[in-house]
């Protein structure tokens, strides 16, 4: 879990993906999913910075990931 960070779509990517990869979350879960990883006093700040990137809570995680590069490739 984070600690009280200030929530920027930068820190909010990186926690999504490091759940991904940890395989605690799925990339086609829907981007509400991640406020059981996020603590609740921190989920309102979430939820204002997705909305400025036009994301919607019920888009895929994947979305918000964009794009991976891939070491082994």
């Amino acid at each position: 879990m984070l600690q009280s960070v200030q929530f920027s779509m930068n820190v909010l990517q990186d926690e999504a993906r490091q759940l991904v990869q940890k395989g605690v979350v799925s990339r086609n879960q829907p981007i509400y999913v991640l406020c059981k990883y996020i603590p609740a006093r921190e989920w309102a700040c979430v939820e204002c910075e997705l909305e400025q990137f036009d994301f919607l809570l019920r888009d895929r995680i994947g979305d918000l990931l964009g794009r991976e590069e891939w070491d082994n490739d």
